[in-house]
């Protein structure tokens, strides 16, 4: 079963980003939420993921530390990580890409771009 890991330390925009998604559901997608960098990570080592929408500005640990841990320490390239973030400058976008994210959008977001993108990434077009 795809899982998708959706991380924000804002209750809404998880749950906005779940609303988004829950369509995929019925394709036999699992989504779940955390609400902070250490948790994310504790997730992403159960269930690894095939993909995760991960806030950078969070508690605990940010999203740019949960990435570079789990692509470059733990070596789990196959999971697809895409970076959601208020920061846009070139310098952030920079820091998304040597951490190993392999997107990086910049909030706010287009709901229907993230679920286009989940169904890409999950081959459920």
């Amino acid at each position: 079963m795809p899982t998708i890991l959706i991380v924000d330390d804002e209750q809404h925009i998880r749950l906005l980003i779940e609303q988004t998604l829950e369509e995929l559901e019925d394709d036999g997608v699992e989504i779940l939420t955390a609400d902070n960098g250490a948790e994310a990570l504790e997730i992403i080592k159960e269930a690894r993921p095939e993909l995760v929408f991960l806030d950078v500005m969070m508690p605990k640990m940010n999203g740019f530390d949960v990435c570079n841990t789990v692509k470059n320490d733990l070596g789990m390239k196959s999971i697809y990580i895409i970076l959601l973030t208020a920061k846009g400058q070139e310098f952030d976008k920079e820091k998304g890409r040597e951490c190993g994210s392999d997107l990086y959008i910049t909030k706010p977001f287009s709901p229907k771009e993230l679920r286009n993108k989940a169904k890409e990434i999950l081959g459920l077009q």
